[in-house]
């Protein structure tokens, strides 16, 4: 019989392992907070599931603050997957260069963000001037570093100097909502979720308006921990890859991630957000 101290011990050893087991048999997944968290969730669900199936694994979602909580938790192993936009990932990969970026959807070859306001008045950059200003997160590749990059290559704007009032709403939807009551004059953020509320609706574009639009860009991408095992990865690789479009069921998953299909990805081709968040002072 054990004594009391090596039996705690033996109890503790065996609980560890039976946690580890567990986080080996569950695929903890995330996203960038880019839009209202029960969004995030509604999104995701059917995803979940056929990521399960293909798997033979659970899948679980878990939800985040905000987008350093992310990057954290992805290049500390807390995570074991992200749905990451350019710069989350590239500020991922400066802490874990093994980070792997596997698919994207084909628009994220692409991408771009669109300006929007309801002052009547405004129809460029230039009528914006000394008006007050909204981007998404700071943290955002698309409500924030690419048009700020842009708005001082093209136009020499560097924000701060150039509207009287710059803000953070946090995410695309809440920039729309801004705009849209008058909280703010002017508003940016990406080209997708804009795209999905005005087909859904949810913005009332007889106020609001796009009067401007970015060049394209890389954006969005899963990505994976780099210690995961490489069986694994090209597992959750071909399951992305297998979304059909042309089956019902994988087109409702793919209708959800705004996604036509997916297509590989790789990091190079992030360094260009890497180079434009190091222009415009957002990584040192």
């Amino acid at each position: 019989m054990l004594k009391r101290p090596l039996a705690l011990a033996a109890g503790f050893v065996l609980s560890c392992c039976a946690v580890a087991a567990q986080a080996a048999d569950t695929l903890r997944v995330s996203a960038i907070p880019d839009e209202a968290p029960t969004e995030l969730l509604r999104k995701f669900k059917p995803l979940g599931e056929y990521l399960s199936k293909q798997l033979g694994m659970d899948v679980k979602f878990v939800p985040v603050a905000d987008y350093p909580a992310v990057v954290e938790s992805l290049a500390s192993d807390r995570l074991d997957m992200a749905w990451l936009g350019g710069f989350t990932f590239v500020q991922v990969h400066l802490k874990d260069p093994t980070a792997t970026p596997l698919v994207q959807r084909e628009q994220d070859a692409q991408f771009t963000s669109k300006f929007i306001t309801a002052n009547p008045d405004v129809k460029s950059l230039a009528d914006l001037k000394g008006k007050s200003f909204a981007f998404g997160s700071i943290s955002s590749t698309s409500g924030s570093l690419m048009p700020r990059y842009f708005m001082l290559k093209q136009d020499n704007i560097k924000p701060e100097n150039y509207f009287s009032r710059v803000a953070y709403s946090g995410a695309h939807d809440a920039t729309v909502a801004w705009v849209q009551a008058g909280k703010v004059d002017g508003g940016v953020l990406n080209a997708s979720v804009w795209q999905k509320l005005v087909d859904a609706g949810k913005v009332d574009t007889s106020k609001v308006k796009v009067f401007a639009t970015t060049p394209t860009y890389y954006d969005y991408n899963w990505t994976v921990r780099g210690n995961m095992d490489p069986a694994l990865k090209a597992k959750i690789k071909q399951a992305f890859l297998d979304l059909d479009p042309a089956k019902p069921e994988d087109k409702a998953i793919l209708d959800l991630q705004a996604a036509s299909r997916f297509i590989e990805t790789n990091p190079d081709n992030y360094a260009g957000t890497e180079q434009a968040a190091r222009e415009a002072g957002l990584l040192k």
